[in-house]
Formats: C-alpha cells, sequence, structure tokens
C-alpha cells in the first residue's frame, strides 16, 4: 500500500493543470490568503476521501479475495486503464502537424492568459477554493481511494502512509505558497516563467504522468488478483 500512495501522491502533486491555476491564484491581489483557500480546499478533499473510506472499512483492510477487496482492485484497474486511454487521448490531441506555426498563436495564448488573469484579481476566497475541488485529479484522488481500502490503522505505517501521502499530494502547492510568504518578488517572476514553461509542455508531461501511474496501477491490481 505505501509504495501506491507515494506513487500517487507524487502524480497528483505534479499534475501540470492544477499548478498552473494555483500560479494564477497566488499572483493575484491577495493571493497568499486565496492561495491559503485553494490549499486548504485542496487537502480538505484528499482528507475527505481518506475519511470515507475508512469509515466504510472501519480502518481494517478487508481479508483477501472478498468482494470488498475484489471490488477495490477491480477499481484500480478501470481507473488504470482509465488513464492510459486519457494519456493517449492527450498524446494524441498533441501530435505535431508539419504545418507552419500559426504567428497569431502567441498572442491568442497572452491574451487567454490575460483573461485568467484578471478574472484571478476579482475573485475571493471562496472561488479559489472552488477551484481547488473542480482541479483535483479526482481519477488519481480514486486510485489513491482504493488503495486506502488495505489501510490498517492498528499500524502505525499505515497511518504514517497516510499523512504522507497527503502531505506529498500538497507538497508543490505548499511549496509556492511558502515561496510567495517569504520572497513575493523573486517567486512571482520565477512562478510566472514556471506557468509559461508549462503551458507549452502541459500535454507531455499529462501524458507521461498519467501513462507511467495507469501502467503501474493496472499491473499491480492483474497482478493482485490474479496471484
Amino acid at each position: 500500500m505505501v509504495p501506491d500512495l507515494l506513487l500517487i501522491g507524487l502524480a497528483v502533486t505534479l499534475f501540470p493543470l492544477p499548478i498552473m491555476a494555483f500560479v494564477l491564484v497566488v499572483s493575484a491581489p491577495r493571493g497568499v490568503s486565496k492561495g491559503l483557500a485553494f490549499i486548504l480546499a485542496w487537502l480538505a478533499c484528499l482528507v475527505a476521501v481518506i475519511a470515507i473510506v475508512l469509515f466504510l472499512t472501519g480502518g481494517e483492510p478487508p481479508p483477501p479475495r472478498s468482494p470488498p477487496s475484489i471490488a477495490a482492485l477491480v477499481a484500480t484497474l478501470v481507473i488504470g486503464v482509465g488513464l492510459i486511454l486519457y494519456s493517449e487521448h492527450r498524446r494524441r490531441r498533441h501530435r505535431p502537424t508539419p504545418t507552419a506555426p500559426d504567428p497569431s498563436a502567441k498572442e491568442r495564448l497572452e491574451d487567454a492568459g490575460t483573461s485568467l488573469s484578471s478574472r484571478m484579481a476579482d475573485a475571493t476566497g471562496w472561488s479559489a477554493a472552488a477551484l481547488a475541488v473542480l482541479l483535483q485529479p479526482w481519477g488519481m484522488v480514486g486510485a489513491a481511494a482504493a488503495t486506502v481500502v488495505q489501510a490498517d490503522l492498528s499500524h502505525g505505517a499505515s497511518a504514517l502512509a497516510l499523512v504522507a501521502f497527503c502531505f506529498l499530494a500538497t507538497s508543490s502547492l505548499l511549496a509556492m505558497e511558502l515561496y510567495m510568504v517569504f520572497a513575493p518578488e523573486r517567486a512571482q517572476l520565477a512562478l510566472t516563467n514556471m506557468r509559461a514553461w508549462l503551458e507549452r509542455h502541459k500535454d507531455p508531461a499529462i501524458v507521461v504522468t498519467c501513462l507511467i501511474l495507469g501502467l503501474w496501477l493496472v499491473g499491480r491490481s492483474i497482478y493482485q488478483l490474479t496471484g
């Protein structure tokens, strides 16, 4: 369970779309407070999902080959296949064409970024929190929920793994928030440059992240279902 949760947490924290949105949030006026609202909502989703699973299992893993155990493995398999298919979809959409680049593409991208920035300037903390809920990579969180079914709270290692998962899945957001708190001017420039880089490379990053995690989940679930 522990390696699975850590890998899922790493995939969640590196997923480009929430990072790009968070940069806009934290770079807006009163960005630190809005960023905190974003992080709290993001973390609340993770904690709520884990709490629901633990409530249903009673903090004890179901017996091997029992219906709940098999259902969790099947759910993991389905999510893994879904991530692989989504990865392929993004790869096909990002496939480069031999045509000459559109000279207005950069201008359209800049206009879109300006529009989003102006919206975030008028956003409230509640809006930032709602954005965190919407941009949560729910497929990956679902995979984490299926993995948490195996958690045994009578062992400290399981509880520690759950805490580590929540921290790891939130670590990139926490790092950016703290950077803005302690070095706002440098952070503003660095995060803006990072968002520009992610805007150009988000599709390959999504493809690689979803493909690796999807293959891992499929392989692990098939091994446990057939072993």
